[in-house]
C-alpha cells in the first residue's frame, strides 16, 4: 500500500517516503500499460520536478520502447533540467538511432546554458559519426576541449571512432597519441580506424603495441585482413588467437565465402563450438553467392532442424538460392513462411528478393502481385520482373514493363539494358532492340559493354539480319568477345550463310584455336550445303590440331 503523502507538500521538498515509493514503482514497472499509472502517481505526489526521479522515469520509458515523444514531453515539463537529465534524454535518442535529434537536443542544451560533461559528449560524437560531416565533428571536438573533458578516456575513444569512420585517420591518431590514458577499447578503435582505410600494416603495428588485447581487438584486425582479401594472414592470426568466439569464426567463414573457397568456409563452420544466426547466414549466403544453391538449401534445412530462427538476411540468401534452382515448390514454401513470420516484407531488399524468386521460379502472378503492391518501385524490382517475364517467354510484356519504368522517370543502368536487350532477343523485337541500344548511348550516356553488343548480335542473328550483326561487331571500339562471334556463327548455320560463316569462323579460329565448337559449326554449315569436300577439310584441320568434338549426352 502506498504511503499517504499529502498534496500540500511543497513541490521542492517532497517527503522521502513519497520519493521512495515512486522509485519502487518505477523499478517494478515492466509493461507499457503500467507506465502511465506510474507517471500519474509521480504527478499527483508533486514529484515531477525531482531531477533524479524523473531521470529514472525517462530511462524506464526508453527501456519499455515508449515513443520518444512521450519521454521528451515529460522532460520538457522540467524547470532547469540538470546535465544528468539531458544525458538521459540524449541516450534514449541515441539508442533509437535518432542521430539528427541527438545533435538538435545538444544544441538546445548549450543554448539553455547547461554544462555538458564527459557522459554527454560520447553520445553526441556517436551521432556525428552517423549523420554529420568532419566539419561539424571538429566543432564538437573543439567543444570537448572548451569544457575540459578532452582527457577523458571515453570521450577520446569516441573521437577516435568518429575520425576513423570519416576516414580522417591522421586526426584519429592525433587524438590517440594525446590521450593521457588509454584502455583496450581505445586501442581497438585505432585498429578499426586503420583497417577502415586499408592500412593493415599500421593496424598490425598498433595491435602489436597493445598492452592487453580483447577478442574484439583480434577480430578487428582479422576483419580488416579479410576485407582486403588477405585470407592467409587472417587465418594465421585466427590460429594464433588465445580464445576464439563466434565472431572470429563467422568473420573467417565470410572471408572464405567471398573468395569462393566454400570448402574452407564449411570446415571452419563445422569446427565452430558455437554458431549464431550470423554464422549460419554467412555459410548459406556463401553457397548462394558461389553458385551452389542446393548446398544453401541443405544448410538452411539443417539450421531449421536445430530450431534456429532465420533472420531476413538468411531468407534473402535462401530466396537467391531458390531463384538459381528454379524450384517452384521451394519458392512457394519460402513465400508462405515469410507470410506467416513477423518479418517486415515492406523492406526493399526483402521484397525485391521475393519478387526475383517468384519471377525466376515461374510464379509470375505472385511476382506481379508483390510488384504492384510495392510503395516505391526501383530499378532493381523492375529488372527482377522484366527478367522473369523474359525467361518465361513473355518478351513483349517485358519490353512494355521496361517502357513503363522509363515513364516513371527511373534511370536504367547497364544491367537493366542487358536484361531488356536479352528480352528483345528472345522474341525477335529488332526495332525495340535498336531503340534501347541507341537510347542507352544517346539518352543515358552509357557506353555499351561487350555484353550489350553480344545481346544485339544475338537479336540480329536470330532474326536473319546477319550483315547488320557483322557490321555491328566490326564497329565495336574494343575486340568483341568470342561468345559474340560464336552467336553470329550459329546464326550463319541457321540461315545457311556460307560466305559470312567462313569469315566469322576464321575470326574464331584466331581467337580460340583450341575450341572445337567453331570447327564443328563451320563443318555443319558446309554439310547443309552438301559441300562435303569442305567438310572433310575442316575435319582434317581439327585432327591436325588434336581437337575432338565433345560428345553430346541424352537423358533418354
Amino acid at each position: 500500500m502506498l504511503p499517504n503523502c499529502s498534496r500540500s507538500t511543497p513541490i521542492n521538498s517532497p517527503k522521502p517516503s513519497c520519493l521512495l515509493s515512486a522509485l519502487t514503482l518505477i523499478k517494478k514497472c515492466k509493461l507499457q500499460t503500467h507506465l502511465h499509472q506510474v507517471h500519474s502517481h509521480i504527478i499527483k505526489k508533486g514529484l515531477e520536478q525531482d531531477h533524479s526521479l524523473v531521470a529514472h522515469f525517462i530511462s524506464l520509458c526508453h527501456s519499455l520502447a515508449t515513443p520518444l515523444s512521450y519521454s521528451t514531453a515529460v522532460f520538457n515539463r522540467i524547470v532547469n533540467p540538470n546535465t544528468f537529465l539531458w544525458n538521459t534524454l540524449l541516450k534514449g535518442y541515441s539508442q533509437n538511432s535518432r542521430f539528427i535529434e541527438v545533435f538538435t537536443i545538444f544544441v538546445r542544451l548549450i543554448r539553455e546554458e547547461t554544462v555538458p560533461d564527459k557522459y554527454t559528449f560520447p553520445l553526441v560524437i556517436k551521432a556525428c559519426s552517423h549523420v554529420l560531416s568532419v566539419r561539424e565533428g571538429a566543432a564538437i571536438h573543439a567543444a570537448v576541449i572548451r569544457w575540459g573533458v578532452d582527457e577523458d578516456v571515453f570521450v577520446g575513444t569516441s573521437l577516435i571512432n568518429f575520425y576513423g569512420k570519416r576516414k580522417e585517420i591522421s586526426c584519429a591518431r592525433k587524438v590517440f597519441d594525446e590521450m593521457p590514458e588509454r584502455n583496450v577499447v581505445s586501442w581497438t578503435a585505432m585498429i578499426v580506424g586503420y583497417a577502415s582505410v586499408g592500412d593493415l600494416a599500421e593496424a598490425k603495428t598498433v595491435f602489436d603495441l597493445m598492452p592487453e588485447r580483447s577478442s574484439v581487438s583480434w577480430n578487428a584486425l582479422i576483419g580488416g585482413l579479410v576485407k582486403i582479401g588477405d585470407l592467409r594472414s587472417a587465418r594465421q592470426l585466427f590460429d594464433e588467437m588465445p580464445e576464439r568466439n563466434v565472431v572470429s569464426y563467422t568473420t573467417m567463414i565470410d572471408g572464405y565465402a567471398k573468395v569462393g573457397d566454400m570448402t574452407s568456409a564449411r570446415s571452419l563452420f563445422e569446427a565452430a563450438p558455437d554458431r549464431d544466426v550470423v554464422a549460419w547466414s554467412a555459410l548459406i549466403s556463401g553457397y548462394a553467392q558461389n553458385g551452389q544453391p542446393n548446398e544453401a538449401v541443405k544448410i538452411f534445412s539443417e539450421m531449421c532442424s536445430k530450431n534456429v530462427q532465420p533472420d531476413e538476411f538468411i531468407l534473402v540468401s535462401l530466396m537467391s538460392a531458390c531463384s538459381q534452382v528454379g524450384n517452384l515448390d521451394l519458392s512457394n514454401w519460402v513465400d508462405s513462411y515469410l507470410s506467416r513470420s513477423h518479418m517486415d516484407l515492406s523492406r526493399a531488399h526483402v521484397i525485391a528478393a521475393l519478387i526475383d524468386m517468384n519471377a525466376k521460379c515461374g510464379n509470375m502472378d505472385r511476382a506481379a502481385e508483390l510488384f504492384e503492391t510495392m510503395p516505391n518501385r526501383d530499378v532493381v524490382s523492375y529488372c527482377s520482373m522484366i527478367k522473369g517475364l523474359s525467361i518465361h517467354g513473355h518478351g513483349r510484356q517485358a519490353v512494355s514493363l521496361f517502357d513503363r519504368m522509363l515513364s516513371e522517370r527511373l534511370t536504367p543502368d547497364e544491367v537493366a539494358f542487358t536484361i531488356v536487350l536479352t528480352a528483345c532477343s528472345h522474341v525477335g523485337l529488332v526495332e525495340d532492340g535498336w531503340r534501347f541500344f541507341e537510347a542507352m548511348q544517346n539518352v543515358y550516356a552509357i557506353v555499351p559493354s561487350p555484353e550489350h553488343y553480344a545481346c544485339m548480335v544475338d537479336l540480329l542473328g536470330r532474326t536473319g539480319h546477319l550483315k547488320s550483326a557483322y557490321e555491328l561487331l566490326n564497329s565495336m571500339p574494343v575486340e568483341p568477345h568470342a561468345s559474340a562471334w560464336g552467336a553470329l556463327l550459329g546464326a550463319c548455320k541457321l540461315y545457311s550463310d556460307i560466305e559470312l560463316g567462313e569469315l566469322v569462323a576464321n575470326r574464331l579460329f584466331e581467337l580460340e584455336p583450341q575450341n572445337a565448337g567453331s570447327y564443328v559449326l563451320l563443318s555443319n554449315i558446309y554439310a547443309t550445303a552438301d559441300r562435303w569436300l569442305d567438310v572433310s577439310l575442316v575435319r582434317s584441320k581439327m585432327k591436325e590440331r588434336g581437337l575432338r568434338k565433345i560428345p553430346g549426352c541424352s537423358s533418354l
